[in-house]
């Protein structure tokens, strides 16, 4: 018998054994020092564990505490009432309750936009970008696909899908010049990026705005970071600074994070209503019989409600509040900025030691390492909220200086080392 052979992966599009080799070494860290996996329950915004231990949960996505507004949570019971299934499970291109169809009219109007509702920003991506490196989402040319190096990876994981029905390359974080030179060299040119990413910062919109203008290039967000957190109404970044709002800008954005609800909304802009049924058929899991469910479409509309009123906006004043607050005790890269999000430096060695000290002094700070940023780059990543108190943060930005972080101004009870 012939030797069987073996397979030498090309890489092109993801590389496991690196992602695995590297990055499984801090996860095993991480929870040999408790603090990743845990578990514990929430009453009024403290986790209480098992063994009495409690703590303040500093990564949460959810920006203005919507996912516990007791509005929210009514919908999203109201809603299983009203329509009387929680899955309909069956593809909507074949039968449906009209529990969707209801949110996207609601989320259209919010927004401005064409909505088309999908379970996870993941299964939309997963969905859009191969029809769109196919032409058959653009105006018919199949563009040059350009993800960002930095580009979350429910984005990235589509590269492969798009390298069957186009060119896909990658290219430096926000490298404007590289792509003009793809615009002047390809036909078509589609820029894959975060319009918010989820280590804080905002893509340069107004500059990819005259790049969309001069060339024709179509871009495609996920803005899923400052979705409700940002913008009047809750509208985003994107929306709220780009001038090309048409078919050349496409974005899709979570209703989990800011939002407080679950699922996430596709934002098209100058696309006939064809382009839904097109969408609703090919875009892979956009077809399938994975959908938002009742509750969380009853969620989502009581949000929606609340974006609609002056609640929002003084939610959205408080969390400015809060971001001001802390950057005025802890420096970061990212402060000064209306961005939720801030990582505080630590070394690669240090990082998850400084997580679990922070932790036993009762806050949650997840230690991001490689693959989730680039080898040397590690911290403690902090999520601000509407809903945290200033005695939170000024305690949590007392355990982070105690940690090795670098104070912006002096704090009171701090140790300074």
């Amino acid at each position: 018998m012939s030797e069987r052979r073996t397979i030498t992966p090309t890489h092109r599009y993801r590389n496991n054994d690196k992602l695995i080799g590297i990055g499984n070494a801090f996860w095993n860290r991480s929870y040999e020092n408790g603090v990743a996996g845990i578990v514990g329950d929430l009453e009024d915004g403290v986790f209480h564990m098992p063994d009495g231990h409690e703590f303040v949960n500093f990564t949460v996505c959810s920006y203005l505490d919507l996912d516990t507004h007791p509005a929210v949570i009514d919908g999203a019971v109201a809603s299983l009432r009203r329509f009387g299934v929680l899955d309909h499970c069956i593809p909507r291109t074949r039968v449906q309750t009209p529990v969707l169809l209801e949110l996207e009219e609601s989320l259209g109007e919010l927004f401005g936009a064409m909505v088309i509702s999908a379970l996870s920003t993941a299964a939309a991506s997963t969905g859009l970008l191969p029809m769109i490196a196919s032409g058959h989402l653009g105006n018919g040319t199949r563009p040059l696909m350009v993800f960002d190096k930095n580009a979350h990876v429910s984005l990235a994981h589509a590269k492969p899908s798009c390298a069957d029905e186009s060119e896909v390359v990658t290219c430096g974080h926000h490298d404007l010049d590289f792509i003009e030179d793809m615009c002047l060299t390809y036909e078509r040119v589609c820029y894959v990026v975060d319009g918010s990413d989820s280590l804080g910062g905002y893509a340069p919109v107004q500059e990819l705005a005259e790049l969309q203008d001069k060339y024709n290039l179509l871009v495609f967000y996920d803005d899923s970071h400052s979705l409700s957190a940002y913008g009047e109404r809750g509208i985003g970044y994107v929306r709220t600074h780009s001038p090309v709002l048409d078919e050349r800008t496409i974005t899709v954005a979570t209703l989990t994070k800011g939002f407080g609800a679950g699922g996430t909304a596709i934002l098209l802009d100058g696309y006939p209503e064809q382009t839904r049924r097109l969408v609703e058929r090919f875009a892979g899991p956009l077809g399938y019989s994975q959908k938002m469910n009742a509750a969380a479409v009853g969620a989502a509309l009581a949000s929606a409600e609340i974006h609609r009123t002056e609640e929002l906006t003084r939610l959205q004043g408080r969390l400015r509040s809060n971001i001001a607050l802390f950057d005025s005790l802890v420096q970061t890269e990212q402060a000064e900025g209306t961005y939720p999000i801030r990582v505080v430096p630590m070394s690669d060695d240090t990082v998850v030691d400084a997580a679990k000290q922070v932790f036993a002094a009762g806050f949650y700070t997840s230690p991001v390492f490689f693959p989730i940023v680039a080898r040397g780059t590690a911290g403690l990543r902090v999520m601000l909220r509407a809903g945290q108190s200033a005695d939170q943060i000024k305690r949590l930005c007392t355990a982070l200086v105690e940690a090795g972080a670098r104070p912006a101004g002096p704090l009171p009870g701090a140790v300074h080392r």
